[in-house]
């Protein structure tokens, strides 16, 4: 994507399910777990490089022993920033005495992150400055070790404030009005009172409290404890804790909108944001990974069991289908052919706009991102051409011969390089202008290799969001060819819609559609719609959030896809082009048959699959009427 879109978060959770000295006699360390959970948060640092953090929870230490250990980090580089801390005690235990390294029941006493329980987490903060106390985990503390409580997620909640009346209403005092702070503190109150309900139920049967300690914490219910917790969210989630007796869950929202999977055998349980991280990390299929069901919660206990148990009714699955199309690893198997399928299902149109010419155009991407569904495209185009071919060498009948046939077969398409991205360009340059031709040499250009005023080019692109980049640098640079036509493709449709569940698109005056619809209800002297929108968002604002319709749809309505793409080009083209160029978005019938499996399509078709999507929507277009630069949530 050329446009910059930071994205949700990632977890990574693992428990060792044998005792530490086992992984020091199989694989040779004490720190297997650790170098594991290192590798799980390398391969999911796409999700977030605003910070990181780590947490560790020791099972079975003496009463009067730490046994929760925690750092977070917002340096530049998180990830290593934390582990580098983590290994520089394990640096000083070997310069004391070697052989204590090979010692796991000393480290586990004396040592912090030497327990059986990790979780891992990338931040990207959707909500929030981005400081140290907005990275996740989150710790919850209390002398009871089943009262304690560490929470990491990927998610967003569209009705936070409701949720926090409903704390204060509990007699809470939240320490402030976040997602995550809302979670820790509506999860800790139902942990509190489940252990309050357990405590008195073994008091009355005679237990002392030193027994009631270790029959709550191998007896409490952690399903029903996030049964209750959740009832009221309204967003998408994928929520991981550990308590500090040592079970562990992940609970995932009802419509899949966030993913978690999840693989274990008789020696490990994991849970990740990403599956190949997964399958790298353990060198396993992708058969022997699952998938956290919607509306389940993913429990691990202490003594080792795991289970999926139901915690809020399934609603129609809604998987988000833009983090297939751009934030998700494209190594993933179901990933990397839905993007391939996206390049394909835009062939039509893109032979349509160049008048199937393809003898004389040149077909390449931007950014890397987009090189999966280059070759989908890539791979479209030469199949076209084999039905042209075939056609080709029928209509020759008799009149074959060598040369017309290594003519005919020699077609194919013509796939080049022609933009690369540069380091990101420095300076302390503040004048405007100045930045702007900084902006434009973002990327370069392969020269030579298009024919002048002769051939097309046509690019692909993952999405266009806002088109800044594209109209500040890229399509100028694209110029410098001397293409005939250029083709700019998004292999994703319009963007037309504020995403709430952990994506930051928040605001609609953000998105080039919106824009350019705007602009055609104005051309049109349909303005009155922009205001009767506004009029039906304004009397909603006080409806409950299952009354409320998006109504930003009518934007859109009196206009085909085909005027708004052409309108967008309109706005996106710098007037001293000197080549055509035309934007082509790829359509919902051709998302939903590359993506069959995800449809969390909100983002271009305006249907939220919670209420609280509709609250935010039009919440969002009154914020632009009213010229606030907020977003809606």
């Amino acid at each position: 994507m050329s446009d910059q879109i930071k994205h949700e978060c990632g977890i990574a959770l693992i428990r060792l399910l044998k005792p530490l000295d086992f992984y020091q006699k199989k694989y040779g360390t004490p720190f297997y777990g650790l170098n594991k959970l290192y590798l799980l948060m390398e391969k999911q640092h796409n999700r977030g490089q605003d910070g990181a953090g780590v947490a560790n929870i020791k099972l079975n230490v003496d009463p009067g022993s730490r046994y929760i250990s925690r750092y977070r980090s917002i340096a530049n580089n998180p990830i290593q920033d934390i582990f580098g801390k983590i290994n520089a005690k394990f640096d000083e235990v070997s310069k004391a005495d070697p052989e204590l390294l090979k010692d796991t029941e000393w480290l586990k006493k004396n040592v912090a992150f030497t327990g059986e329980l990790f979780l891992g987490h990338l931040r990207y903060g959707t909500f929030g400055k981005n400081n140290m106390e907005y990275c996740h985990p989150f710790l919850r503390q209390n002398n009871w070790m089943s009262r304690n409580l560490v929470l990491a997620g990927n998610f967003n909640l569209t009705n936070v404030d409701e949720l926090f009346d409903q704390l204060v209403d509990l007699g809470q005092h939240p320490k402030e009005k976040s997602d995550t702070v809302t979670m820790l503190e509506k999860i800790g109150h139902f942990l509190d009172e489940e252990n309050e309900l357990m405590y008195k139920e073994y008091k009355s049967q005679g237990k002392t409290s030193k027994e009631i300690s270790t029959l709550i914490a191998d007896n409490i219910d952690i399903a029903k404890i996030l049964k209750e917790s959740c009832k009221k969210w309204d967003g998408g989630y994928v929520v991981s804790g550990l308590l500090g007796h040592g079970d562990a869950f992940v609970i995932r929202d009802p419509s899949g909108i966030r993913p978690a999977y999840y693989y274990h055998d008789d020696e490990i349980a994991v849970v990740t944001s990403e599956r190949p991280a997964i399958q790298t990390a353990f060198k396993v299929s992708y058969d022997d990974i699952k998938e956290v069901s919607p509306g389940h919660a993913l429990i691990i206990k202490k003594d080792g069991t795991i289970s999926e148990k139901l915690v809020k009714e399934p609603l129609e699955r809604k998987s988000c289908s833009f983090e297939r199309i751009y934030f998700s690893r494209g190594t993933d198997k179901e990933i990397y052919e839905e993007r391939k399928n996206l390049g394909r299902t835009i062939c039509e149109p893109v032979l349509k706009e160049i008048e199937h010419d393809v003898k004389n155009t040149v077909f390449s991407f931007i950014p890397n991102t987009a090189e999966i569904s280059f070759y989908g495209m890539v791979k479209g185009i030469e199949s076209y051409l084999d039905d042209v071919k075939k056609r080709k060498i029928l209509e020759l009948g008799s009149d074959t011969n060598p040369a017309k046939l290594e003519e005919i077969l020699s077609m194919k398409p013509r796939v080049e390089k022609v933009a690369i991205k540069d380091v990101k360009l420095r300076t302390f340059i503040t004048e405007d202008s100045h930045r702007d031709e900084l902006v434009a040499h973002i990327y370069d250009i392969t020269y030579g290799t298009i024919k002048p005023n002769q051939d097309n080019l046509v690019v692909i692109d993952d999405s266009i969001v806002r088109g800044t980049t594209l109209k500040q640098s890229i399509l100028r640079i694209l110029d410098r060819l001397d293409p005939k036509k250029i083709v700019i493709v998004s292999s994703a449709p319009q963007i037309r819609y504020p995403d709430c569940y952990g994506i930051d698109m928040a605001k609609l005056g953000d998105f080039i559609a919106f824009r350019a619809a705007i602009e055609l209800l104005k051309d049109t002297l349909q303005e009155n719609i922009i205001d009767d929108v506004y009029d039906k968002s304004k009397a909603q604002q006080h409806l409950p959030k299952e009354e409320i319709i998006n109504h930003v749809k009518d934007i859109y309505r009196p206009f085909t896809p085909e005027q708004i793409s052409s309108k967008i080009t309109e706005l996106l083209k710098p007037d001293d082009m000197k080549a055509e160029v035309q934007i082509i978005y790829q359509t919902l019938e051709g998302l939903h048959k590359a993506c069959p499996n995800h449809r969390g399509d909100w983002y271009f078709s305006g249907d939220y699959p919670t209420p609280g999507g509709n609250r935010v929507v039009n919440q969002a277009f009154i914020n632009f009427v009213e010229g606030k630069n907020v977003r809606a949530y």
